[in-house]
């Protein structure tokens, strides 16, 4: 910036974006003088240097600015767990559904986790069409980042928000300024509910049936 620029010649953009040429870093430090800004590259790997006339105070402190708006906009990633046995009840899968659907529209990606016990190890194809039924039934929300994959004794799937539904859900918090999300709706379902929001501390919502 200024007398720190060290080219002997620069390529100078005016202070509204206009194109003055290439002229000597002499002409282009009095020109910044003339007009009370400063000389600032902004291309310093351009053959020559592209430099622009701004009050760079002012620049530094817009974009600060610019920066906290887009950090308070910003919503966290957060991955909720759900966790299911192959032979759920019909009534608990919608009531788990009903979380995953939660989540998704929360703008969260979800941790699927089918649990498999004694010889319903032998079953995977079970907890694989458990799990491609889920995929089907919140297609309009979200889309499977991670394909149901073994571990174990467990097979695990990963559901992320299409993009709009995050969009929708970050416009949400915005239109409340910011504020956290509400944790009383969130724990209203119970305490098989009790996710965390920490990022890399999900919560479980687990299904404790037998099948």
């Amino acid at each position: 910036m200024n007398e720190q620029i060290r080219a002997r010649e620069v390529r100078l953009v005016g202070p509204e974006g206009e194109q003055v040429g290439i002229v000597p870093l002499e002409r282009a430090l009095q020109l910044a003088a003339d007009v009370d800004l400063d000389l600032v590259e902004v291309a310093p790997m351009a053959r020559p240097p592209v430099c622009k006339l701004m009050d760079f105070g002012k620049f530094k402190y817009e974009s600060a600015l610019k920066a906290r708006e887009a950090r308070r906009n910003q919503q966290q990633t957060v991955i909720k767990e759900m966790k299911l046995r192959p032979k759920i009840d019909p009534h608990d899968y919608e009531t788990k559904k009903g979380h995953v659907v939660r989540f998704l529209k929360a703008g969260d990606k979800v941790k699927v986790t089918i649990m498999f016990r004694g010889r319903e190890q032998s079953r995977p194809e079970l907890g694989y069409r458990l799990l491609r039924r889920l995929e089907s039934e919140i297609s309009e929300l979200g889309y499977v980042e991670a394909a149901p994959k073994q571990d174990g004794r467990n097979m695990i799937m990963v559901l992320a928000p299409h993009r709009a539904t995050k969009a929708a859900a970050v416009a949400a918090v915005a239109s409340r300024g910011g504020a956290p999300r509400d944790r009383a709706a969130e724990d209203s379902a119970g305490p098989e509910a009790g996710e965390t929001a920490a990022a890399g501390e999900a919560g479980t919502v687990a299904d404790n049936s037998d099948g």
